[in-house]
């Protein structure tokens, strides 16, 4: 597939995180370029703003005619659009270009050099990072992340085309299409069984994706993963370390010791030690291009965040209101860890939406365990995503295996209400799914307990 030939680019399922870093990607070098999602969204509102012409109606009809031309288009779609979706049946019957996100990124970075993150959590946090610090240093990149970097207002940053930042997904094997110069395994826990039926075969496919790395290109892996690679650790024995860890005004103040180098009294602004880690990450990748060690610790610096990860919209001393992204059990221990070192002694209550019924009943156990460390837990519907409900996999099925007694579940036009009742002083929302479209009212509900 020739791109320059390519001139209108079509996408369905456009609302997507990575889908609509794509969708500016072409809009930005040129390209006539359209899609459908189901939803209407702050990202696809930002898109339509920027001339990208979006519709939420499943149908062939919604079109524009200049997408109808097969010999000028390419069609991109995300796993989660159905194969029986109305859209995509039409293009696969008349013979159009037909491609997965994950096949475009790969051959956009392939003649890059590319660094890519991979790992069953934090990619987004790292990459973000990453992509901070090699803007702040001066490199010409492209990214494209899975989360609206707080840094440049955005999911996708592009200042030239000789160096690429991407996450690695691993979901539906999208990683495999990539061909990176440097990337990182930040984790392999169990996920996406629906994918991969076993944590033996995601960790395999984990091992293919190493084998996709370019000759003479580097692997970095967090320290105890089962995987060979330049290790990375907080107090340990890894390759690169992060140590004598201290906290002053809520930033944490830190060594690093490299292979040949060491710095102290570096700042980073993020709680929780899985930060750092995503931090340490992210700067271990950064020296591969030589940047002076000093340089980079400035930078890191100046990090403020990702969207819906930890953050902050109440900072109050009595009233604190935090939101994650966590839908995973290893995460919601990391958001939970990290909001008790910020805030300790206080009471915590967790809202939490179950993403996918599959998920939930993969790891049932785990996330009653994980969500019983909160004082107060709130659960919402289970949001379905991609997937048709299975039998018996409700959150009302869930909350009867939380062995923590102050929990219910509740509708979301009941939630303001129970929030009101709570008399918690700090408040985290967790999940994947639609529950980031309550952060407002959540706030507002909030805010005006303090009045």
């Amino acid at each position: 597939m020739n791109l320059n030939k390519i001139h209108n680019v079509y996408f369905i399922g456009i609302g997507g995180i990575g889908m609509s870093g794509l969708a500016r990607y072409f809009k930005f070098i040129g390209k006539n370029v359209a899609g459908y999602d189901k939803n209407e969204s702050e990202l696809t509102q930002e898109l339509a703003t920027s001339g990208i012409a979006i519709h939420y109606t499943e149908s062939v009809e919604a079109i524009p005619t200049a997408f109808k031309n097969k010999e000028q288009t390419l069609v991109v779609y995300t796993p989660a659009v159905p194969v029986s979706h109305k859209e995509y049946v039409y293009f696969q019957k008349n013979g159009f270009t037909i491609q997965k996100r994950a096949a475009v990124l790969g051959l956009i970075t392939k003649d890059t050099y590319c660094f890519a993150v991979a790992g069953t959590h934090g990619k987004t946090t790292t990459s973000s990072i990453l992509a901070h610090l090699l803007k702040e240093t001066g490199t010409p990149i492209t990214a494209f992340l899975g989360g609206v970097s707080e840094n440049f207002n955005s999911n996708f940053l592009i200042e030239g085309s000789e160096y690429a930042v991407v996450e690695a997904d691993e979901f539906d094997r999208s990683f495999l299409h990539l061909s990176p110069t440097v990337a990182c395994i930040t984790s392999m826990d169990a996920d996406h069984l629906d994918i991969y039926g076993t944590e033996e075969t995601l960790q395999e496919t984990f091992v293919d994706f190493s084998k996709k790395i370019k000759p003479k290109g580097k692997l970095f892996v967090k320290s105890g993963l089962p995987i060979s690679g330049i290790t990375y650790g907080i107090e340990d024995g890894s390759d690169f370390t992060i140590q004598n860890i201290t906290i002053s005004n809520s930033t944490y103040l830190f060594d690093v010791i490299t292979p040949t180098e060491s710095i102290s009294g570096v700042k980073f602004n993020k709680p929780g030690k899985h930060n750092l880690l995503n931090a340490l990450a992210a700067l271990a990748m950064a020296t591969t291009l030589g940047t002076p060690l000093s340089r980079l610790a400035e930078a890191l610096a100046t990090f403020k965040g990702i969207k819906r990860r930890f953050s902050y919209h109440l900072n109050e001393e009595n009233l604190v209101y935090i939101d994650d992204y966590a839908h995973h059990p290893t995460e919601i221990n990391a958001a939970y860890e990290a909001v008790k070192s910020a805030h300790p002694n206080k009471k915590i209550t967790v809202v939490f939406q179950p993403h996918l019924f599959s998920r939930t009943k993969d790891f049932a156990p785990e996330f009653s365990k994980s969500l019983a460390r909160f004082d107060e837990i709130i659960l919402l519907d289970i949001y379905p995503a991609r997937e048709e409900p299975l039998p018996g996999i409700t959150s009302d099925w869930l909350l009867n295996m939380i062995s923590n007694p102050q929990k219910q579940k509740v509708s979301k036009s009941m939630l303001p209400e129970v929030l009101r009742n709570s008399n918690s002083q700090v408040f985290i929302s967790l999940g994947a799914g639609d529950i980031g479209l309550e952060v407002n009212t959540i706030k507002k509900t909030l805010s005006e307990k303090v009045c």
